[in-house]
């Protein structure tokens, strides 16, 4: 089954859809099958990976909320061949609207990403830049969630919050979500706050953080424009690199996560068995 992260943060402009569009892509190239859910009406993971919004205008993740589709069915092919995306549009904003009086509205993106979870190594959720039903969806499907921050003065506003809703979400919705981590990113090596922003983080949240650290990077900037991720559009930029490397941490992470289980469960079961 694959393993489904949640890029989540309700503040804006920190990173998250480059993070999303990225990291997947990173993951991809290193031979993992991977689904990007656009869950952002703004749709940029979309539009940075090439596809244009009348491409998918019937087919998007707004039919999968309401029911109408199925994830396999609006799931939309990229330029590399192990990466796919199922795309966003702004009729997502109705969602939220329409869903209020639904049963186990919190439930719907976990219900469709059980019925493709098989066909993938890893799923990624791109959310909106808010704590709302769509995120709400997100965190309660993930196995995970991870948390872009920037490496500037408000970095750990707001995230106090987020982390308060996946810890409400774990007792209430999905026991098993759990922090993948906090990665740091727009991290300028010239500017003495963005050393002491990753000082205070790493001292506060410890192995938490990974140790990839993204920077400010023009190639960054003009990879969607291009409707590219960074390794596509350039490849040998330090921005590419970070984020290859961030992927490897990912999946050693999961590794790890998967054999401690597993290792619990040998464990549980020679207990039982020598009682």
């Amino acid at each position: 089954m694959a393993k489904t992260i949640c890029i989540a943060n309700q503040k804006g402009g920190v990173g998250k859809t480059t993070t999303s569009v990225n990291l997947s892509s990173a993951l991809a190239s290193l031979g993992q099958k991977v689904l990007i859910i656009d869950m952002d009406p703004q749709g940029n993971a979309s539009s940075g990976l090439g596809l244009k919004r009348h491409e998918y205008q019937d087919a998007n993740t707004y039919q999968v909320l309401i029911a109408e589709m199925s994830l396999s069915e609006t799931t939309q092919k990229t330029k590399n061949s192990n990466l796919f995306i199922s795309p966003a549009n702004p009729d997502l904003v109705g969602a939220e609207i329409e869903l209020v009086d639904i049963h186990q509205r919190e439930y719907r993106l976990k219900q469709a990403i059980q019925m493709i979870s098989h066909e993938y190594d890893f799923i990624i959720i791109d959310c909106p830049p808010s704590l709302g039903l769509l995120t709400l969806n997100a965190l309660t499907a993930a196995d995970s969630f991870l948390v872009p921050l920037q490496c500037e003065y408000y970095a750990l506003e707001g995230l106090s919050q987020l982390l308060n809703t996946a810890g409400l979400i774990k007792k209430s919705l999905n026991p098993q979500l759990h922090i993948e981590g906090i990665v740091l990113t727009m991290f300028d090596t010239r500017n003495n706050l963005s050393h002491q922003v990753v000082t205070e983080i790493r001292n506060h949240f410890g192995e938490k953080v990974f140790q990839a650290v993204i920077p400010r990077n023009v190639r960054l900037s003009e990879a969607p424009s291009h409707g590219l991720s960074i390794l596509d559009y350039d490849p040998k930029s330090i921005g590419a690199i970070k984020y290859l490397e961030l992927a490897k941490e990912v999946i050693h992470r999961t590794v790890e996560r998967e054999d401690h289980s597993e290792s619990s469960k040998h464990k549980s079961h020679s207990g039982a068995l020598n009682a």
